[in-house]
């Protein structure tokens, strides 16, 4: 099985063995060992809970060199609309777009511009009786993979319609390519907000390889404009082409309900934060949710706007793009994205998104079986606390770990203290059982004598 690409990195010269990222992680793919977090690549949907959680800034993203900008001869910027919305409202989208300019790209796109062409796709695809309902959006990254992994049996719900950025993107590659610009010459750069998109462009679903060539952190991206804007060494660029000229559907189509706002009818849901994704698909994979036409997910709160490298704070950059809605005048874009809607829609969709189950014990089914019930016998006498100390997220994933030989039984401390009774196990095996999962800073005899203890 291939593995996914993963953004999010560890530096653990910094980590401190918390364990706050085990907890938040939604697929539990992050234990503990020796003291130090250990991700399961195959789990990791790369959402950025954990990211979020370090309180020493130990988990870092992996993200391309802006100089890579200047291996292509014409690189393209495609930036989220909301981008220009974090910055305060006394600079202009004229002097953002200026420092773009100077900065190096030759042209610089909305990532929303293809939304107008997507709306009536969506709309087809929600009346189409014969597609398995509820269709989930493909729009946010983290949340297909999170199907892929933990709840395997929807992937056939996922709609194949590429978002607007891949779209987008094939329109610039496209027209300017027919424009007599070389392919080699030109790169096509994203200004992402969250650590999934990195990982999808880099490891996309459904395709071999992504039109886009690199992706840059939107809080760096941030920076170095408003760096760019402050030093005023930039020339102000006189026409603002047909940067931010987009439709009210396309500046709220990256906000929670942005994409339920484009279908006519049906019964539609847009649901935000990871965490409340998981517990709605729960219900549905059990069936206990049903008649509903189209689920818009996304993995952060207040959606796009909530992304964990946006340099702003959520609820106001959604607050500036409801008001932007309010101060933009109806516009017929001019550019040729209409001359490219064939090739776009002959281009639209992607290949099938497969299950990547988390929960696979072996490959060998009847082995896998034998598993599972083993542990289910484990997970029944452990005590459901779910306290983290063994190192995983829950008493089901150290059983997991356990008839997958990758973990004891006595690393439970509830297990540890049954056995001490019991005069099957002493206090300094104990210790060494602890020790294994914590390291020796956590269990060091100085600290009696620091707290004057002893």
């Amino acid at each position: 099985m291939e593995e996914f690409h993963h953004a999010l990195k560890f530096k653990y010269e910094l980590c401190i063995g918390c364990s706050h990222c085990t907890g938040v992680c939604p697929t539990a793919a992050i234990h503990v060992q020796n003291g130090k977090p250990i991700l399961d690549p195959n789990r990791c949907i790369d959402c950025g809970r954990c990211y979020l959680s370090c309180p020493v800034n130990a988990i870092y993203i992996d993200q391309d060199d802006f100089k890579t900008i200047y291996n292509y001869k014409y690189p393209v910027l495609l930036v989220p609309s909301f981008f220009s919305a974090q910055f305060q409202e006394r600079i202009s989208n004229k002097a953002i777009l200026s420092a773009f300019y100077h900065l190096g790209f030759k042209k610089v796109y909305e990532v929303e511009r293809s939304v107008n062409l997507l709306k009536e796709k969506y709309n087809e695809m929600n009346e189409n009786e014969d597609t398995d309902k509820p269709i989930i959006s493909s729009f946010c990254p983290a949340i297909v993979r999170l199907i892929q992994v933990k709840y395997p049996s929807l992937v056939s719900n996922i709609s194949r319609i590429k978002p607007p950025l891949d779209l987008t993107a094939l329109f610039i590659k496209k027209s300017l390519t027919n424009e007599g610009i070389p392919s080699e010459d030109i790169g096509i750069f994203y200004v992402t907000p969250c650590a999934a998109k990195i990982a999808a462009i880099k490891s996309p679903v459904g395709e071999d390889k992504s039109v886009i060539d690199g992706v840059i952190n939107m809080n760096y991206m941030y920076n170095k404009v408003l760096r760019t804007i402050k030093q005023g060494e930039y020339k102000l660029v006189e026409d603002e082409d047909d940067f931010h000229t987009l439709s009210n559907e396309s500046i709220l189509f990256a906000l929670t309900t942005g994409e339920v706002r484009l279908l006519d009818r049906g019964r539609n849901l847009a649901i935000d934060e990871v965490h409340n994704v998981s517990d709605f698909l729960e219900k549905l994979e059990n069936e206990d949710i049903d008649n509903i036409d189209f689920l818009e997910l996304r993995a952060c709160d207040e959606s796009c706007a909530g992304g964990i490298l946006c340099a702003g704070n959520r609820f106001l950059i959604a607050e500036r793009q409801r008001k932007r809605v309010t101060k933009n005048k109806p516009i017929v874009q001019t550019d040729q994205m209409s001359d490219y809607v064939d090739y776009l829609n002959e281009n639209m969709t992607v290949g099938p998104v497969l299950p990547r189950s988390m929960d696979k014990l072996d490959d060998d089914i009847s082995i896998a079986m034998r598993k599972m019930k083993k542990s289910f016998e484990i997970n029944a006498h452990l005590p459901q606390v779910d306290c983290r100390i063994c190192g995983y997220q829950t008493c089901k994933e150290l059983a997991n770990a356990i008839v997958n030989q990758n973990a004891d039984l006595n690393q439970c401390v509830f297990i540890q203290r049954t056995l001490e009774q019991s005069d099957k196990l002493t206090t300094t095996e104990a210790i060494k059982v602890t020790k294994k999962v914590w390291g020796d800073k956590k269990i060091d005899k100085n600290t009696l004598k620091n707290l004057n203890l002893e």
